[in-house]
């Protein structure tokens, strides 16, 4: 009997130690989170730094909306109009301020997204989100032709995995 209860008692020590080992490894995993990027909405053409038109102004609105749940920490924008304006619709309604960045120090704001591991969003130009979308997921990232305004990228990283989407805005625009 003392043989059955001895038997007993280790494999439930086993037990307990597997669990408890399970428990430090689920504490031990990283946190995934999401980085989003996105060009500014349409613009005023032939202006020096412009202002959105009214079909912007109302994409804005609607990237406030889609990102409304999303746990958005932090929101950067370029010092341009169009990237603040774009920008503000969310700023707004998540209460955070608009941290500006320079556009031809992508690497290291890169770099201190990764490292500060919160949802954020980037709000940039057509030349600089697909460049910052390519070196937050470590993957080839099609240029965006000046016409286009529905992108929306998502990078989740979780640990050292990162993966990129594409969402697009639903709203279309005939100007």
């Amino acid at each position: 009997m003392k043989q059955i209860i001895g038997i007993i008692l280790v494999l439930f020590s086993m037990l307990f130690s597997v669990a408890h080992a399970s428990d430090k490894s689920a504490l031990n995993e990283e946190k995934a989170f999401s980085i989003y990027m996105v060009r500014h909405a349409e613009k005023i053409k032939d202006m020096k730094d412009p202002s959105l038109t009214q079909c912007g102004q109302f994409r804005a609105k609607q990237l406030a909306s889609l990102l409304e749940k999303a746990n958005i920490k932090a929101i950067y924008s370029t010092r341009y109009k169009r990237t603040m304006a774009t920008a503000s619709p969310l700023a707004l309604q998540q209460k955070l301020a608009i941290k500006n960045y320079a556009p031809n120090k992508l690497e290291q704001l890169a770099l201190q997204l990764i490292k500060a591991k919160e949802n954020v969003v980037i709000f940039g130009h057509s030349n600089t989100t697909p460049q910052m979308a390519e070196l937050l997921s470590q993957v080839s990232v099609e240029p965006i032709a000046e016409h286009q305004y529905r992108g929306l990228y998502q990078v989740v990283v979780s640990g050292e995995s990162r993966h990129l989407t594409l969402l697009m805005q639903p709203l279309v625009c005939k100007e």
